[in-house]
This record gives structure tokens, sequence and C-alpha cells, in this order.
């Protein structure tokens, strides 16, 4: 029999890291690279990586409920865009991606 220590994560995604940056999986590490050469073009600006909107406040003996974007960037007319590199989409995330259109007005855009 054999024993493997290392733990096979739950959607076979593999972390990356480019340019000392950690990303969750090879999709969202080229997905940056794509929009860091968006934003060297001039075609994006201000490239923000995993950016925190609170959906719902801390409440008495709860933690408040976070939604952590992959990528948010504006383009050239000042429209602001919130990004997420999405291989499954889990229930908690369809819930999360209601609640930021429902307080925060904004359509997450999944790549």
């Amino acid at each position: 029999m054999v024993w493997r220590n290392s733990k096979r994560r739950k959607y076979n995604n593999k972390k990356t890291t480019v340019n000392k940056q950690t990303f969750d999986s090879k999709r969202e590490a080229r997905r940056f690279l794509q929009l860091k050469s968006l934003e060297k073009d001039g075609e994006i600006f201000d490239l923000q990586c995993q950016v925190k909107f609170e959906l719902i406040p801390k409440q008495d003996g709860e933690r408040a409920c976070n939604y952590i974007a992959d990528f948010v960037y504006k383009n050239a007319e000042g429209t602001v865009f919130v990004e997420d590199v999405k291989g499954k989409q889990t229930p908690v995330y369809k819930i999360k991606k209601k609640l930021m259109l429902y307080f925060h007005n904004i359509r997450i855009k999944e790549t």
C-alpha cells in the first residue's frame, strides 16, 4: 500500500506563482498575465488582485460575510470591472454573486 502525504485539492487546481504573486490556479495566473499585458498597453488601469467586498457586516456573535474578487480594474472610460476566474460555480459563489449585485450594484465578470 502506498501512502501519499500531499493532499489532493478539491477542484484539482494547482497553486501557481507569477511575478512573486501566488494564485489559486494556473488559469487564474494566466488571466493575471493577460490583464497585466492589457494594463501595459493602456487598455485597462488600476489592476488589483484579491479585493475584498463586504456583503453582510459583522453581527452579534457572527463574522462578516465577504466576497473576495480575483481581479478588479478599470477600462479607459473609467468603468470598474470585478472579475472572477471560475472553473466551477459553487452554491456559495452563486449566492455571493447575487449579493454583490444587490448590495454593490456590481455584476461579476466570469472568465
